[in-house]
């Protein structure tokens, strides 16, 4: 693999010359996803830099250059610049004093290679100078590029010791890059899973739903069922429900349905409201996500009988979820987003009912009514209302 970075969209942005001309070529280089995924050829979502100032200095700069700044994590060398293409994180060059599994202590370094080797994997540890391209490539991490190999930085249990999650990350990265399985790897966090529980829930949620979100997270799901890391985090998952998450990753994929990570989580659960509700209060899962995963859970064959109805009722998103789940056709839901009802309550009092719970109930019978019909029009919505009241 070539030794300079190829010229992409991202790194044409005017913004980012001015970025770099405010801290200095010399003092600054791209770091990380940027430089992983522009040699991949794939899109580069966030911009990261490296540099050799203290933050002070690169507050100080970029303030000079008029450039807006945030001190997003100062006791870890990171300032935030605020540019018109998308903020970019700037962190000094750092060395780990002391790591306890969660969190670390770090002194800033002014070498390139001590802040390369506190990262997790070879892959992630590519720097990149913004004047030249040229790559600096300390731990070999272009050949495993080039090899799609997923490799520690070092002792692979050493590096899980000082963060957890880089269990976790191990796995969504041998997802998205991996091809052969690493034995060091698989064995430190077979040997480590357990330490998973140290860490924050929602650290370990948005790690498990990035794997999720992935193109096709089933074999590495099964491989961390195999190991006893999963079960760590989802105990409840089984056999069948790893089948059921290659069902829905199929269904999703022949019906062009953009994968959903909450979706796929509850293919990996069984349909039991009460596990759903458990599962995703534990993960501490928002409150619209643990209300899809339980409606996901309540999903049952009738669903397929009027998946329009099933929308209206639940959301098109939880309509699709358990239609995916059952195996059930979603090209009625295809461009198709459920109404407003269009009965308001002075409709039904202008032909003489007095308000009143009477307007309540009549209103609910008449939307049920309306909703089987298929969403009809006001003609005949009216004429449900007239018979209704004729009742």
């Amino acid at each position: 693999m070539d030794k300079r970075l190829p010229l992409s969209g991202w790194m044409r942005r005017t913004d980012l010359a001015q970025l770099v001309a405010a801290l200095g070529a010399d003092n600054v280089r791209w770091v990380g996803g940027a430089v992983r995924d522009t040699l991949l050829g794939a899109d580069v979502a966030d911009v990261d830099a490296a540099t050799t100032l203290l933050p002070d200095a690169v507050i100080d700069r970029l303030k000079q250059a008029g450039i807006r700044s945030i001190p997003t994590g100062l006791d870890h060398g990171t300032v935030t610049a605020v540019l018109a293409g998308g903020a970019v994180e700037i962190t000094t060059l750092r060395k780990d004093v002391a790591t306890d599994g969660r969190r670390a202590t770090v002194a800033f370094a002014s070498d390139w290679r001590s802040d390369a080797a506190r990262r997790d994997f070879t892959i992630n540890a590519l720097y990149a100078a913004p004047d030249t391209g040229e790559i600096s490539d300390y731990f070999g991490g272009l050949e495993d590029l080039s090899n799609h190999h997923v490799r520690f930085i070092g002792d692979a249990g050493e590096r899980i010791r000082e963060d957890h999650l880089r269990i976790l990350r191990y796995f969504r990265f041998q997802a998205r890059f991996g091809g052969q399985w690493n034995r060091g790897a698989v064995d430190a966090c077979r040997d480590l899973a357990s330490t998973v529980t140290h860490l924050s829930r929602e650290r370990v949620a948005k790690e498990v739903l990035l794997l999720l979100a992935l193109p096709d997270p089933a074999k590495t799901v099964e491989k961390m069922m195999a190991l006893g890391v999963w079960k760590v985090i989802v105990p409840e998952s089984g056999a069948r429900d790893l089948q059921r998450l290659r069902d829905v990753i199929c269904a999703e994929n022949a019906a062009d349905i953009a994968a959903d990570p909450i979706r796929r989580l509850a293919a990996l659960l069984p349909a039991l409201p009460a596990i759903a509700e458990e599962v995703g209060t534990r993960l501490r899962l928002s409150n619209a996500e643990r209300r899809r995963l339980v409606c996901a859970a309540e999903r049952s064959a009738s669903d397929a009988g009027n998946p329009r109805a099933l929308a209206y009722y639940e959301g098109r998103e939880s309509a699709l979820d358990r239609l995916l789940l059952n195996g059930a056709d979603t090209a009625v839901l295809k461009d198709w987003s459920p109404p407003q009802f269009p009965l308001k309550g002075s409709a039904i009092m202008d032909r003489g009912v007095p308000a009143g719970p009477q307007i309540s109930r009549l209103s609910k019978h008449i939307e049920a009514q309306w909703v089987a019909e298929g969403f009809p029009d006001q003609t005949r919505l009216l004429q449900i209302l007239d018979t209704a009241l004729k009742q």
